[in-house]
């Protein structure tokens, strides 16, 4: 930047991006700092390597704001975990797996660990079923991300929501809402109390040879 340039010549690009050609760097800087801006080198390697007029304070401010703000999305995903037991009943298993998808609707990923005691370790079968059961109850918006793996006494599997698969289930949703609404709506009223028009008397309506 600036003093620190070492080429004798650089491909100068304006402030606003346009291109100003190939300029003896000392012009270069010398037309920076006449604006009060810098001379920044923002691709060394080409030949001759080119530079830009720009506020660097400014810009180094606007880039640490948008590295704090994909950080601040990256951590924005929460997860969840659901916990099973090999031998759960339907009932326990439908309650939970309706939480996983609710959780995973909200965009969260779900963390579903099967929790073995005892002998049930020399069951693995068991706590990969209830996983892939559950795997198939949220497949219509979620993905395996991890798993089924064992870790100690446990066997996990992470779900993570699918962007494609939730908007196309939002918009299913929607347009099934509207369906539902149209075919709410009452027909048009047929007023069957209306009297009928009068037949046209045929004598009057045709002439007579009499």
């Amino acid at each position: 930047m600036n003093d620190r340039i070492r080429a004798r010549e650089v491909l100068l690009v304006g402030p606003e991006g346009e291109k100003m050609g190939v300029r003896p760097t000392p012009e270069a800087l010398r037309m920076a700092r006449d604006m009060g801006l810098d001379l920044v080198e923002v691709a060394a390697k080409a030949n001759p390597p080119v530079c830009r007029i720009m506020d660097y304070g400014k810009f180094k401010y606007e880039q640490s704001q948008k590295d704090k703000e994909s950080r601040k999305k990256a951590t924005n995903i929460t997860v969840k975990e659901m916990k099973y037991r090999p031998k759960i009943g339907q009932g326990d298993f439908d309650t939970k797996t309706k939480k996983v998808v609710k959780f995973l609707g909200e965009g969260s990923k779900v963390k579903v660990t099967i929790m073995f005691r005892g002998r049930e370790m020399q069951h693995p079968e068991l706590g990969r079923r209830i996983l892939d059961d559950v795997a198939e109850e949220a497949s219509h918006l979620a993905n395996v991300e991890f798993g089924p793996n064992t870790e100690g006494r446990n066997m996990v599997m992470v779900l993570g929501p699918d962007k494609k698969k939730l908007a196309a289930l939002k918009k299913a949703e929607e347009e099934a809402q509207a369906a539902e609404a149209a075919a709410a709506e009452p027909d048009e009223a047929v007023d069957t109390d209306a009297p009928a028009e009068p037949e046209a008397a045929v004598d009057a309506a045709a002439g007579t040879d009499d």
